[in-house]
Protein backbone atom coordinates (compact mmCIF):
# COMPACT_ATOMS: atom_id res chain seq x y z
CA UNK A 1 0.00 0.00 0.00
CA UNK A 2 2.84 2.34 0.77
CA UNK A 3 4.35 1.50 -2.61
CA UNK A 4 1.16 3.26 -4.10
CA UNK A 5 0.92 5.87 -2.34
CA UNK A 6 4.05 6.90 -3.03
CA UNK A 7 3.76 6.52 -6.82
CA UNK A 8 0.41 8.84 -6.34
CA UNK A 9 1.96 11.12 -4.60
CA UNK A 10 5.16 11.82 -7.14
CA UNK A 11 2.68 11.83 -10.25
CA UNK A 12 1.08 14.38 -8.34
CA UNK A 13 4.08 16.50 -7.81
CA UNK A 14 4.96 16.00 -11.48
CA UNK A 15 1.39 17.10 -12.36
CA UNK A 16 1.42 20.19 -10.22
CA UNK A 17 5.32 21.13 -11.14
CA UNK A 18 4.08 20.60 -15.13
CA UNK A 19 0.51 22.79 -13.75
CA UNK A 20 2.47 25.68 -12.43
CA UNK A 21 5.38 26.16 -15.33
CA UNK A 22 2.28 26.34 -18.20
CA UNK A 23 4.12 26.66 -21.25
CA UNK A 24 8.04 27.47 -20.20
CA UNK A 25 9.09 25.60 -23.04
CA UNK A 26 8.65 22.21 -21.41
CA UNK A 27 6.25 20.02 -24.27
CA UNK A 28 4.04 18.18 -22.18
CA UNK A 29 3.40 14.39 -22.46
CA UNK A 30 1.14 13.34 -25.42
CA UNK A 31 -1.57 11.27 -24.42
CA UNK A 32 -2.15 8.10 -26.01
CA UNK A 33 -5.20 8.82 -28.52
CA UNK A 34 -2.84 11.61 -29.53
CA UNK A 35 0.47 9.61 -30.16
CA UNK A 36 -1.94 7.07 -32.41
CA UNK A 37 -3.34 9.89 -34.01
CA UNK A 38 0.20 11.03 -35.36
CA UNK A 39 1.62 7.35 -35.25
CA UNK A 40 -1.62 6.53 -37.94
CA UNK A 41 -1.04 9.67 -39.97
CA UNK A 42 2.54 8.81 -40.70
CA UNK A 43 1.50 4.91 -41.78
CA UNK A 44 -1.15 6.66 -43.74
CA UNK A 45 1.28 8.75 -45.63
CA UNK A 46 4.04 6.00 -46.08
CA UNK A 47 1.36 3.72 -47.62
CA UNK A 48 0.35 6.41 -50.09
CA UNK A 49 3.52 6.83 -50.78
CA UNK A 50 3.98 3.16 -51.49
CA UNK A 51 0.80 2.76 -53.61
CA UNK A 52 1.62 5.60 -55.49
CA UNK A 53 5.30 4.15 -56.12
CA UNK A 54 3.69 0.91 -57.23
CA UNK A 55 1.04 2.12 -59.89
CA UNK A 56 4.17 4.10 -61.44
CA UNK A 57 6.04 0.81 -61.30
CA UNK A 58 2.82 -0.70 -62.98
CA UNK A 59 2.51 2.26 -65.62
CA UNK A 60 6.02 2.26 -66.33
CA UNK A 61 6.14 -1.89 -66.54
CA UNK A 62 3.31 -2.02 -69.40
CA UNK A 63 5.04 0.34 -71.40
CA UNK A 64 8.13 -1.17 -71.22
CA UNK A 65 5.97 -4.45 -73.06
CA UNK A 66 4.52 -2.34 -75.25
CA UNK A 67 7.58 -0.89 -76.60
CA UNK A 68 9.28 -4.12 -76.56
CA UNK A 69 6.44 -5.84 -78.35
CA UNK A 70 6.76 -3.10 -81.10
CA UNK A 71 10.13 -3.55 -82.24
CA UNK A 72 10.69 -7.37 -80.66
CA UNK A 73 10.56 -8.29 -84.79
CA UNK A 74 13.50 -6.28 -85.43
CA UNK A 75 16.41 -8.42 -85.56
CA UNK A 76 14.21 -11.07 -87.59
CA UNK A 77 13.67 -8.17 -89.74
CA UNK A 78 16.98 -6.57 -90.14
CA UNK A 79 17.87 -10.28 -91.27
CA UNK A 80 15.13 -11.33 -94.05
CA UNK A 81 15.56 -7.48 -95.51
CA UNK A 82 18.90 -8.58 -97.48
CA UNK A 83 17.40 -11.64 -99.27
CA UNK A 84 14.25 -9.46 -100.01
CA UNK A 85 16.36 -7.30 -101.61
CA UNK A 86 18.36 -10.04 -103.83
CA UNK A 87 15.05 -11.92 -105.00
CA UNK A 88 13.71 -7.74 -106.08
CA UNK A 89 17.05 -7.51 -107.74
CA UNK A 90 16.90 -10.70 -109.29
CA UNK A 91 13.97 -10.01 -110.84
CA UNK A 92 15.25 -7.02 -112.59
CA UNK A 93 18.21 -8.51 -113.94
CA UNK A 94 15.85 -11.51 -115.87
CA UNK A 95 16.04 -11.35 -119.35
CA UNK A 96 13.04 -11.30 -121.95
CA UNK A 97 13.10 -14.87 -122.85
CA UNK A 98 13.02 -15.91 -119.34
CA UNK A 99 10.25 -14.07 -118.08
CA UNK A 100 8.19 -16.21 -119.44
CA UNK A 101 9.77 -19.02 -117.83
CA UNK A 102 7.32 -20.49 -114.53
CA UNK A 103 10.87 -20.25 -112.26
CA UNK A 104 10.62 -16.16 -112.96
CA UNK A 105 6.51 -15.63 -112.30
CA UNK A 106 7.40 -17.91 -109.14
CA UNK A 107 10.27 -15.31 -108.13
CA UNK A 108 7.53 -13.06 -108.55
CA UNK A 109 4.96 -14.38 -106.35
CA UNK A 110 7.02 -15.09 -103.54
CA UNK A 111 8.56 -11.51 -103.88
CA UNK A 112 5.22 -10.55 -103.56
CA UNK A 113 4.06 -12.37 -100.80
CA UNK A 114 7.66 -11.10 -98.77
CA UNK A 115 5.89 -7.61 -99.59
CA UNK A 116 3.03 -8.17 -97.58
CA UNK A 117 4.24 -9.98 -94.98
CA UNK A 118 7.11 -7.43 -94.39
CA UNK A 119 3.75 -4.77 -94.76
CA UNK A 120 1.88 -6.63 -91.96
CA UNK A 121 4.82 -6.42 -90.05
CA UNK A 122 4.66 -2.29 -90.07
CA UNK A 123 8.11 -2.87 -92.38
CA UNK A 124 7.67 0.16 -94.74
CA UNK A 125 10.63 1.22 -97.54
CA UNK A 126 11.76 4.47 -97.54
CA UNK A 127 11.00 6.38 -100.84
CA UNK A 128 14.06 8.43 -101.51
CA UNK A 129 14.25 8.97 -105.40
CA UNK A 130 13.94 12.45 -106.37
CA UNK A 131 13.48 13.32 -102.94
CA UNK A 132 15.30 16.16 -100.64
CA UNK A 133 18.64 14.20 -98.54
CA UNK A 134 17.10 13.31 -95.23
CA UNK A 135 20.46 12.30 -93.51
CA UNK A 136 17.62 10.26 -90.16
CA UNK A 137 16.66 7.96 -93.16
CA UNK A 138 19.59 8.01 -95.79
CA UNK A 139 23.23 7.27 -95.75
CA UNK A 140 25.06 9.56 -98.98
CA UNK A 141 27.60 7.42 -100.74
CA UNK A 142 28.29 9.15 -103.42
CA UNK A 143 27.86 13.19 -104.68
CA UNK A 144 26.87 16.01 -103.08
CA UNK A 145 24.08 18.33 -102.87
CA UNK A 146 20.13 18.08 -101.65
CA UNK A 147 18.58 15.82 -104.03
CA UNK A 148 18.74 12.26 -104.42
CA UNK A 149 19.84 11.05 -107.84
CA UNK A 150 20.09 7.21 -107.22
CA UNK A 151 19.07 4.83 -104.46
CA UNK A 152 21.55 1.89 -104.47
CA UNK A 153 20.28 -0.33 -101.81
CA UNK A 154 16.66 0.81 -100.21
CA UNK A 155 16.41 1.72 -97.05
CA UNK A 156 13.56 0.33 -94.55
CA UNK A 157 11.51 1.30 -91.20
CA UNK A 158 9.75 -0.71 -88.60
CA UNK A 159 7.04 1.15 -87.59
CA UNK A 160 8.55 4.82 -87.42
CA UNK A 161 12.09 3.42 -86.08
CA UNK A 162 14.64 3.60 -88.81
CA UNK A 163 16.12 0.13 -89.09
CA UNK A 164 18.14 0.27 -92.29
CA UNK A 165 18.93 3.47 -94.13
CA UNK A 166 18.46 3.85 -97.68
CA UNK A 167 22.25 4.78 -99.20
CA UNK A 168 21.72 7.03 -102.50
CA UNK A 169 23.90 8.62 -104.96
CA UNK A 170 23.25 12.85 -104.36
CA UNK A 171 23.08 15.00 -107.74
CA UNK A 172 26.00 17.05 -108.08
Amino acid sequence: MRTESRKQKAENRKQTLANSEGGLGKKKPLKKEDNKKINYEELEGKYMRALADYQNLLKRTTEEKQEFAKYANEGCVREILPVYDNLRISLEHIDVEAKGNGWAEGIKYVVKQFAEILKNMGVEEIKAKGKKFDHNTMEAIEGEGEKVKEVVRPGYKLKDKVIIPAKVILKN
